[in-house]
């Protein structure tokens, strides 16, 4: 079944699902005739994938942010996303037979099934057969990096976050891997004896940007303590 989505929910239910499944983008309208018959072919071959494709549906008219990231000239316009980008995508109502080629390419492959299996399963000995196939998977190196700092392990823990390209989710679980703190740590102290050291210790520096880390961006402390550290090193 196809999902509406707006303006408000596209970043959720569009960009960040895309990096789970393949997801497909329906841009339509009401009053566009060839949509109306467009609409129900894709829905019943996608939902043929039984969940391994997934369709959302977004009316232009009342999503005018969504089209305009699209660069819409003309509707039926749909594109497939997979890990937050397009990777491919039509104009137009297409016949049932080139639907369906479309949405059996963005399909995973068995090895990628085999893959995503591993690490559902969320043991060391799942993730580190996971590694085995892809030794660059995220998610399998953030899952093995969770359970190495779980039991203390955690210089083992940053050298498998280090094979990877920092994103915002392991950057947070190499912070929890540097810096123990106490659950009922409100951090300021350490926050502000810190910074005496940040200009000329790298590490003192490093474990200020690793509680504002841990901090996370809604606590309303941490844009302060930032400005605090950018007058101490400038």
């Amino acid at each position: 079944m196809a999902i509406d989505v707006t303006d408000a929910t596209f970043q959720t239910e569009v960009i960040d699902r895309s990096h789970t499944v393949p997801v497909i983008v329906d841009l339509w309208a009401p009053w566009c005739g060839p949509c109306r018959t467009l609409g129900p072919i894709i829905e019943k071959v996608v939902e043929a994938t039984n969940g391994k494709v997934v369709l959302v549906k977004v009316d232009t008219d009342q999503n005018p942010a969504i089209s305009q990231a699209f660069d819409v000239q003309s509707i039926p316009a749909v594109y497939a996303l997979k890990n937050g980008g397009v990777v491919d995508g039509f104009v137009g109502a297409l016949p049932e037979h080139v639907i369906q080629e479309f949405v059996d390419s963005l399909m995973p492959t068995e090895g990628e099934d085999a893959l995503a299996a591993l690490i559902s399963e969320g043991t060391e000995g799942s993730y580190r057969a996971a590694l085995e196939i892809e030794p660059g998977n995220e998610d399998a190196i953030a899952g093995l990096a969770q359970l190495l700092i779980a039991r203390g392990e955690n210089e083992q823990a940053l050298q498998f976050l280090a094979r990877i390209p920092e994103t915002d989710r392991t950057r947070h679980i190499a912070a929890s891997a540097r810096v123990q703190v106490a659950p009922d740590d409100d951090h300021e102290a350490t926050l502000t004896a810190l910074l005496d050291q940040v200009k000329a210790d790298e590490a003192a520096r490093q474990q200020y940007v690793d509680l504002l880390e841990l901090m996370g961006p809604d606590d309303p402390r941490v844009a302060v303590y930032r400005k605090k550290l950018t007058a101490r090193l400038f």
